[in-house]
């Protein structure tokens, strides 16, 4: 095989979720850059049709996150296919559990736990015993601005998210010793399949979720699966070589400003006690 070049020449990742929207974005993205790249999906056929698409640089495996045996697997297949694992980016996710917390059913809860919050540790984990006899790695995982402010997502997607964050620091401060660094991305809302369906009710509308979240965003534009992806570069990258225990946010600046504050086009003044302005 002819050398690769790029900001990922001669590594190899690992991306769950990898079938569609940010994953399969990601892929595309470390394919161009030269990565050699697994992706792992539960979703056969998008799968195989984007291995197909891309060539010899990627396999596919078919991953439920959920079942250790099926990460580990996803895992060994790096290995076995391309000698090793650079990078390992726990993405694939799921709404989950929608609706007041009163009526919220402990087997939703569970399942939203279970792809969102125990696939990370299953990733971090799997990851960890290649990398650390590598001495290198760079560990990534999907958070969410819902994972950092309140009432930007359901219950337990708000909580795994948060829990997400809080893990990807707690295995930062043990992995940094062997070289490996365990950084997030959180997401603000970015145009998918997903977000579509809890947008317009119709995964297929990614026209009017596209319109609908241009409106929203203090930037004017909506963000799209290839803007998380570059995150995701930068972070797989040894540009970031000094970057671990960190949550990159791209969301277009809503959960640090809350969009742009009528303040800002008043006329100029000071508004004291009581609401009196000078």
């Amino acid at each position: 095989m002819a050398e690769r070049s790029g900001r990922l020449a001669g590594k190899v990742a690992l991306i769950t979720g990898g079938a569609s929207g940010i994953g399969a974005g990601t892929v595309r993205r470390f394919v161009e850059e030269g990565a050699q790249v697994i992706v792992a999906d539960v979703q056969d056929e998008p799968g195989n049709a984007l291995v197909t698409e891309l060539g010899d640089a990627t396999r596919f495996a078919h991953c439920d996150v959920t079942s250790e045996t099926d990460v580990a697997a996803a895992v060994d297949l790096a290995v076995s296919a391309f000698g090793r694992l650079d990078v390992m980016f726990n993405n694939a996710g799921i709404i989950g559990a929608v609706g007041p917390i009163a009526d919220t059913t402990a087997d939703a809860w569970d399942r939203t736990v279970a792809v969102l919050l125990r696939s990370v540790f299953l990733g971090m984990k799997h990851a960890s015993r290649v990398m650390v006899p590598q001495h290198g790695g760079s560990i990534l995982s999907t958070a969410s601005t819902a994972g950092i402010l309140g009432g930007l997502g359901p219950h337990a997607y708000t909580a795994c998210k948060h829990a997400v964050i809080g893990l990807t620091k707690s295995v930062a401060s043990e992995l940094n010793q062997h070289g490996i660094r365990v950084n997030a991305i959180a997401p603000g809302g970015t145009v998918t399949a997903m977000t579509a369906t809890a947008i317009t009710g119709d995964h297929t509308d990614i026209a009017n979720a596209t319109k609908q979240m241009a409106a929203t965003s203090p930037l004017g534009f909506a963000a799209e699966p290839s803007d998380i992806a570059n995150a995701a570069l930068y972070l797989a990258s040894d540009e970031a070589r000094n970057v671990t225990g960190h949550v990159l946010v791209v969301d277009a600046g809503q959960t640090t400003s809350g969009g742009r504050a009528r303040f800002h086009d008043s006329k100029p003044a000071l508004v004291r006690e009581a609401g009196q302005r000078d």
